[in-house]
């Protein structure tokens, strides 16, 4: 699999709570990969936690130090990044995420729900219904997603382990051959 992705970085897409950061570490591990979380960059480089720099700072803020973020991390190789749920949202980011391949963990809402209802640590989920607020968030980012090279389903009953398992299937049908001018 490694010679096969020649050193392209993943980026790992979806929702909060759709488990990026948990598959990215174990796809990382699975390929020989390093891992990378850029909210984890964010908060280690601003000495602040998601949550204090949207309260003392705004979500505009944050999304700018979220692009100054992907846009260093972009330049590694051999790495799967898990993203913030919004980093879809700002197109220059997209100009990163297409140096690598774009993966999307898709989840339902009600596995969302499941997941964060007891979750306390992101601030645009707080004082809210938390059911709607993920579906608004989920409508206004779908077709954002879509774009994504690879579109993972996740069910409630899957693992870890299927998930990552699935990408691994997933990934050489995907990955255009190299160009060899013997061959031609």
């Amino acid at each position: 699999m490694n010679k096969l992705l020649r050193g392209l970085n993943i980026y790992l897409i979806g929702m909060m709570g759709s488990g990026k950061s948990t598959v990215g570490k174990f796809l990382a591990h699975k390929l020989e990969y390093r891992f990378l979380d850029t909210d984890n960059t964010i908060e280690m480089l601003s000495q602040k936690t998601i949550n204090k720099i949207f309260e003392e700072d705004g979500e505009n803020a944050f999304r700018t130090l979220e692009n100054q973020v992907l846009g260093e991390v972009s330049s590694y190789l051999h790495t799967v990044i898990s993203t913030g749920g919004g980093i879809v949202l700002k197109k220059d980011n997209w100009a990163h995420l297409r140096d690598g391949m774009v993966i999307w963990l898709d989840v339902p809402v009600d596995v969302l729900v499941d997941r964060l209802k007891n979750d306390h640590t992101r601030p645009l989920l707080k004082d809210t219904d938390l059911t709607q607020k993920l579906r608004n968030i989920l409508e206004e980012r779908k077709s954002l997603y879509q774009q994504a090279d690879i579109t993972i389903y996740v069910t409630k009953k899957q693992s870890t382990e299927d998930i990552v398992a699935e990408i691994i299937q997933v990934i050489p049908t995907k990955i255009k051959p190299e160009f060899n001018p013997d061959l031609n």
